[in-house]
């Protein structure tokens, strides 16, 4: 297993941006289950990705599948009272950083919980004024 998709399982649920800005290149492009527009940078990914670990509770992940700089990491979470499932679709770089992360999820009442959920944090993070200019 590559030692990027090894550190993220060890990261991904604790919501430190800090843990997770390591993993990612300058220019990572997310691509999250909630709406169809494209995050792209180191800190606004790393800002989103913290606050997503701090949305869902008992995350785990369930299997790993990939080799090469092409990953699909599927997991399970809680979000509230909703259950969830979904797959980290993760392209990484010839540096070994994370240059493409897209979030595939299930069911829709779960991913609608997660957009409210996500939506009540970012609009009491001042940062994401700034951040605004990262999302196309």
């Amino acid at each position: 297993m590559h030692p990027t998709i090894t550190r993220m399982q060890e990261v991904a649920a604790k919501g430190d941006e800090a843990l997770i800005a390591e993993l990612l290149s300058e220019d990572v492009k997310f691509l999250p289950p909630t709406y169809w527009k494209t995050w792209t940078g180191r800190a606004p990914v790393a800002a989103v990705l913290g606050h997503v670990g701090q949305v869902f509770s008992d995350f785990r992940y369930r299997r790993i599948m990939g080799e090469g700089n092409d990953w699909a990491l599927e997991f399970q979470c809680k979000i509230g009272e909703f259950d969830a499932v979904g797959v980290d679709l993760i392209t990484l770089g010839d540096d070994g950083l994370i240059e493409v992360f897209e979030v595939v999820m299930r069911p829709y009442k779960s991913v609608g919980a997660l957009r409210d959920a996500m939506n009540a944090r970012v609009q009491t993070d001042a940062r994401f004024l700034k951040f605004r200019e990262a999302l196309s």
